[in-house]
């Protein structure tokens, strides 16, 4: 007889997990209470003042932004979580610790985001749209999480969220009010950035004995019908991601459209290419459940322009086309070649479609008219429309803005990916990764709870045999 450790003693979290918990959560609340305050649509005295002045309660920012801030929160909780409960044993941690990370990464988001874009007298003013925008940010910490999906502990996931939250506002901050440029649905911002920062930590993070738990690294029928909730919500929602924070009116309305006809034109496209890469014909479900999203991704930059229903299928369908082939080709070579172990292809739905819709959002923006938008180039191009920046400057400024991006998602990733190396949180080893069990209680797993796990000798194993 041989006693092995139990795998609970190697991922212990009952003291880890509860002091980065309270700890981070004590920080956030004490910097609530010290920087932040309602905006004038929320507070009750400024906004009686506006009351009095003749404003309507109807015309709060709340009545034009709360369904698609709905919308989006949705997705973040339900779409992202169940899309990675693909793996068979994993589907506690991957909508668990989904819903950790999210509520986290939502108040760090609100002040960080505060401290570049809300600060007005010193304090950080927030309503709305700041809900909607803290979103936004956990929607690319939450793309990186599935880069990493498996193999790392909660704690790590928190620490990532710090870091990767940080950086992400100060990407935003140079890329919308530096550089000025449009972004609305985050393809650079959110899907390129998450991706590139995700993809840099899980090459630091590199197992090379993960083919212990390949076994685990699957789907099951169950798991992979759980996925593809995840992928209907965040297909039925993707309009009102990409729309949720354009201006009133026809840029809110254009945007919606064209993410509408860019996600059906993708979808087209991923079921044909599953097909034709697939063995006998058949299709993948790994493909359904993720490239028929690219087309939301690849449309996010271009969205409010003048892409035309037109322009946004031909963008929908390369991006679905491009997401399939690399998931069937590219995948494998990043593992092999590069050691990049990206659990969900994140690569391949936010990384490669990212950049597709920072390409079509440069190229659509350099041969802005104001022929095609009239006044209404105010909301999308406002320096093209006082004359201070010409279409083609604007063109190359979105350029510029997703070589920044790369920049500081890769070089962020390679810094997180190394603190996260540090063997201090109750880190997963190799051989029993993609398991529920080592962090959670679950039902029918009795051993679970032993402290030794009995091995059969080759002795008792032939006796049984026999």
């Amino acid at each position: 007889q041989i006693s092995i450790p139990s795998r609970s003693t190697v991922t212990n979290l009952r003291l880890k997990l509860p002091v980065a918990c309270i700890i981070l959560e004590v920080i956030i609340i004490i910097l609530f209470g010290t920087l932040v305050q309602y905006d004038s649509d929320v507070d009750a005295k400024q906004w009686h003042k506006k009351i009095n002045n003749g404003t309507s309660n109807y015309d709060n920012e709340f009545y034009y932004r709360y369904p698609s801030f709905q919308d989006v929160h949705v997705m973040i909780f339900i779409g992202f979580g169940f899309l990675m409960t693909f793996l068979q044993r994993y589907g506690f941690s991957s909508v668990g610790f989904n819903f950790l990370i999210a509520a986290f990464s939502l108040q760090w988001a609100t002040l960080m985001q505060g401290f570049f874009h809300g600060m007005h007298g010193g304090k950080i003013h927030i309503g709305i749209e700041s809900m909607i925008n803290a979103d936004f940010c956990t929607g690319a910490v939450l793309i990186s999480f599935g880069a990493v999906l498996g193999k790392t502990s909660p704690v790590q996931l928190l620490v990532m969220a710090v870091i990767e939250v940080t950086l992400f506002s100060i990407n935003e901050y140079v890329v919308l009010s530096v550089l000025e440029v449009s972004d609305a649905g985050g393809s650079m911002t959110i899907h390129t950035f998450g991706a590139y920062f995700g993809l840099m930590v899980t090459r630091v993070l590199y197992r090379p004995n993960l083919d212990k738990s390949q076994h685990k690294n699957c789907s099951v029928y169950n798991s992979d019908l759980f996925a593809m909730i995840g992928t209907i919500f965040l297909w039925m929602f993707w309009p009102s991601f990409n729309s949720a924070v354009t201006a009133h009116g026809d840029d809110q309305h254009r945007t919606a459209m064209n993410t509408y006809y860019s996600l059906a034109a993708c979808t087209l496209a991923t079921y044909g290419l599953s097909s034709v890469v697939a063995h006998d014909g058949k299709l993948d479900m790994v493909h359904i459940q993720n490239a028929a999203l690219a087309g939301g991704v690849a449309v996010g930059t271009a969205g409010e322009m003048m892409l035309t229903p037109f322009g946004s299928m031909i963008v929908g369908f390369l991006a679905g086309t491009i997401s399939v082939l690399g998931y069937k080709f590219l995948t494998p070579v990043l593992e092999s070649k590069l050691k990049i172990q990206d659990t969900c292809g994140v690569h391949n739905l936010h990384g490669m479609p990212g950049v597709l819709g920072a390409i079509v959002g440069a190229i659509t923006a350099s041969v802005a008219s104001m022929d095609v938008y009239g006044d209404g180039m105010d909301d999308v191009f406002p320096g093209i429309h006082s004359g201070q920046i010409s279409a083609s400057n604007q063109g190359v400024q979105q350029a510029i803005s997703l070589a920044v991006t790369l920049g500081i998602a890769l070089l962020g990733g390679l810094l997180t990916g190394f603190i996260l190396k540090l063997p201090i949180y109750a880190t997963p080893p190799d051989t029993i990764c993609f398991e529920d069990s080592i962090y959670w209680e679950v039902p029918g797993e009795e051993d679970s709870h032993e402290e030794l796990t009995h091995v059969r000798t080759a002795e008792e194993e032939e006796k049984i045999n026999a």
